[in-house]
């Protein structure tokens, strides 16, 4: 995650508050019961804690009584103390369930919501912050809601019940411990406010700590490859050190504010028991009084020392909130009409592009494709050539609906893309993009991807299609031989042969050729050249290529450059005339014309 933007990083920072909590009320909500469960739980511990003190001045004061009395009042306190334990421990079994029930829910609902986030989304946002979103600050959720909020909760009945109680022992003694109150109060606001603004900072850094993690691993074979591990050590190294450094002044100022709220609570407390004792030597109240007011001032002492270091983590967990909450709402510049026209069934596969440019959002200054008009009829075979950067895989992204044009419109079977779902058209729609991706599954699973209900047999048809049969059968366990992480397990050609058969299961009336055939070797590519001429034959075809075997038994070729179409006609046509096909059929094809 870049920090350049740090105005906007501190516009955040300044912006949450415990308030931010409130964002998991909808998660909450659901199980209200399991909550009233947990409530009831919490309140018979804090009651009954606040019980023993009562005890233990009976004992105290009874101490001279007879023996069969303080039996009964030691039997009492052990009789108390099992039920605070049964409450204890059912509190905690009901709270940390319904922790762990809504972070696996926040969890499934931000991986639901950025899984159909447009690609304009992620040019904004790493991948690995995502990620961390969704990991560490669900991990920070959890600890709220699964004990500090419980904890928080509990300590302030008991700060409550203990000062309602130390009212009734003494209320001389009681009103000299609230006088300690503004004290312990003024640095829990004032460091606050700076800790909320470390916690964010903190967090942001573990993100950015992660998503560097994740995009050097991701293409750890390039690292490699130039020899960049020195160099990803030390990036990696620079934001984990920025990650530490600004968790150490969040523990620094954390550990200050705790240190400042304890030793006032304290303090208050020892100078008050002082007057107490010396109340008990006048005779103005009994020892046990005297024992029963000091449990109750140290239990409030501690709810407060407990909930000062707690507010940390609501901060920490209000920041992580607020993060989460933002991918929630995050807004897509791709996204479904309120009242979708269905695609005609069966789709034809007409295409058509109406007067259509479009600049990338992260080039607004440099257009894609300019006022681009193309129709290709429903069982046509479409090439489209030209430079690289010309605009050919813009088209396809078009067509998948990955952006939306800024002018014009485009249409599959007289439909606009943007009246329609995404998911509706796109499953009319089979893509085997350049580099294609590949699943940490087997290979029948990989290919069973195209269409998840196809037969066993069926898997293995299109792979035979594909020219992937041979080398799928000879991996250790055949088709259900896991293929790694991004393929580690299989070559360049393989991972396409792999992508083809997947398109060629899909069977849709729309196929999308992004390169298809760039990495294979020639014996492959003649293979796969005969399973994409037999699939397109009875299906609307759009081929990115710029081999010749691949052109020239296209029924028509587009040309771009520079986002424009500048030419289209046959093979045969196109280089007769003489331009920048002609040009570009000299320079790229020559090879490929040699081979053949």
């Amino acid at each position: 995650m870049a920090r350049g933007n740090d105005s906007k990083t501190e516009e955040r920072a300044a912006s949450k508050r415990v308030g931010a909590l409130s964002g998991l009320v909808p998660f909450i909500a659901p199980y209200r019961g399991l909550v009233a469960l947990a409530l009831i739980a919490l309140v018979l511990t804090a009651s009954i804690s606040l019980i023993l003190p009562i005890a233990v001045r009976r004992v105290v004061d009874g101490f001279g009584d007879g023996a069969e009395l303080l039996d009964s009042y030691f039997a009492g306190a052990v009789a108390v103390a099992g039920l605070l334990a049964l409450g204890t421990g059912a509190r905690y079994y009901l709270v940390t369930r319904l922790g762990e029930r809504v972070v696996a829910d926040i969890r499934r609902a931000v991986f639901c919501r950025v899984i159909g986030m447009s690609p304009a989304f992620y040019e904004t946002i790493m991948t690995g912050e995502v990620v961390s979103r969704i990991t560490t600050d669900t991990t920070l959720i959890l600890s709220v809601i699964g004990s500090s909020v419980s904890v928080a909760l509990r300590n302030c009945l008991i700060l409550i019940g203990g000062v309602i109680l130390m009212l009734f022992t003494s209320a001389k003694l009681t009103g000299l411990v609230l006088l300690i109150v503004p004290a312990v109060i003024v640095p829990i606001i004032t460091q606050g406010r700076r800790l909320r603004q470390l916690s964010r900072e903190n967090q942001d850094w573990i993100a950015a700590s992660s998503g560097t993690a994740s995009e050097a691993l991701g293409a750890v074979q390039t690292v490699q490859a130039f020899t960049q591990e020195d160099g990803a050590r030390a990036e990696f190294g620079r934001v984990t050190e920025e990650s530490f450094t600004s968790a150490k002044a969040r523990i620094r100022t954390r550990a200050a504010m705790t240190v400042i709220v304890i030793f006032l609570v304290f303090a208050g407390v020892v100078g008050v028991l002082w007057i107490g004792a010396r109340d008990v030597r006048a005779g103005a109240m009994s020892a046990g009084e005297l024992v029963q007011f000091v449990i109750y001032a140290v239990m409030a002492a501690g709810s407060v020392a407990a909930l000062s270091e707690i507010w940390g983590e609501l901060q920490r967990a209000a920041g992580a909130t607020e993060r989460l909450v933002e991918l929630l709402n995050a807004t897509d510049t791709v996204h479904d009409p309120d009242h979708p026209t269905p695609l005609p069934r069966p789709a034809r596969g007409e295409i058509a592009f109406e007067g259509v440019t479009f600049h990338y959002p992260s080039r607004p200054d440099r257009s894609a494709l300019e006022g681009v008009d193309l129709h290709v009829r429903p069982g046509e075979t479409v090439a489209l050539v030209g430079p690289s950067g010309a605009g050919k895989t813009t088209v396809i992204q078009l067509l998948l609906r990955f952006y939306d044009p800024d002018s014009g419109r485009i249409t599959l079977d007289g439909v606009s893309l943007t009246g329609m779902t995404r998911s509706d058209f796109r499953r009319a729609i089979a893509l085997v993009p350049q580099d294609p991706a590949i699943f940490a599954a087997s290979a029948r699973e990989n290919i069973r991807y195209g269409r998840p209900d196809a037969t066993d047999a069926e898997v293995e048809a299109a792979a035979r299609a594909a020219a992937a049969h041979d080398f799928i059968v000879a991996l250790p366990r055949g088709y259900d031989s896991p293929l790694g992480e991004r393929g580690v397990m299989v070559s360049g050609g393989q991972k396409q042969r792999i992508a083809i058969a997947r398109a060629i299961l899909r069977d849709a009336p729309v196929l999308l050729l992004d390169e298809a055939t760039s990495a294979l070797d020639a014996e492959s590519e003649r293979a796969v050249q005969k399973a994409v001429e037999d699939l397109a034959a009875t299906r609307t075809t759009l081929i990115v290529a710029h081999r010749l075997a691949t052109v020239k038994k296209a029924d028509r070729i587009v040309v771009f450059d520079h986002g424009r179409i500048v030419a289209t006609g046959t093979h045969d046509k196109l280089v007769a005339e003489g331009g920048l096909y002609a040009r570009l059929a000299r320079l790229q094809f020559t090879e490929g014309m040699a081979a053949e």
